[in-house]
């Protein structure tokens, strides 16, 4: 899909914008000293990150500003939904697990999802991030972007935070459960 398609229609761009001011409002504490109003500036210039929010939102991520690259100038927003978001469940990690996989095929993998959706796995680092906010899949689980030398060998990694702890698992990338899914980034 081509970013001139991926624009929401007008009532959606406020509905979507209301849920995101409602829930940076709500939790300071994941984004101490930055404002809404540069943040909603920001996503009004990007119609197509706008989009991929709404997507986010959609299936149930519960996306929210995590911090800001000085660097780029850009807010990073993350999933923020307690466990791993049901719309993005019962998924195995990419293309190549997908079309591997015999019988019992899901309906689609992280990877091309997230594609799909114009955003980025969460890595390692971001998730571990991620749960210095919280705690996050306490009951679930989330697929990571994983290395390349683990994901050559058919393995893929994925994270949940248990016992008080983050832990970081492997599991074969064909793999899929419907406690599973993925937690996205956006970079605006």
């Amino acid at each position: 899909m081509s970013n001139e398609t991926r624009v929401l229609a007008p009532d959606l761009s406020d509905e979507i914008f209301t849920l995101l001011k409602a829930r940076f409002e709500k939790n300071m504490d994941r984004h101490q000293g930055l404002e809404w109003t540069s943040v909603q500036a920001k996503l009004e210039a990007n119609p197509a990150k706008l989009w991929s929010l709404y997507e986010m939102e959609r299936t149930e991520g519960e996306p929210d500003v995590v911090g800001y690259d000085e660097a780029t100038g850009e807010y990073i927003f993350v999933d923020c939904s307690p466990e791993s978001p049901k719309g993005r469940r019962s998924v195995c990690y990419d293309r190549a697990a997908l079309e591997a996989r015999k019988q019992h095929k899901p309906a689609n993998s992280a990877m091309d999802m997230a594609a799909e959706m114009g955003i980025e796995m969460l890595n390692e680092e971001q998730y571990r991030e991620l749960q210095k906010l919280g705690k996050f899949d306490t009951k679930t689980s989330s697929w990571l972007t994983t290395p390349p030398e683990i994901r050559k060998l058919g393995g893929a990694i994925f994270g949940d935070y248990r016992y008080g702890q983050v832990f970081v698992y492997h599991n074969g990338a064909d793999s899929y459960y419907g406690a599973r899914g993925f937690r996205g980034t956006l970079r605006v």
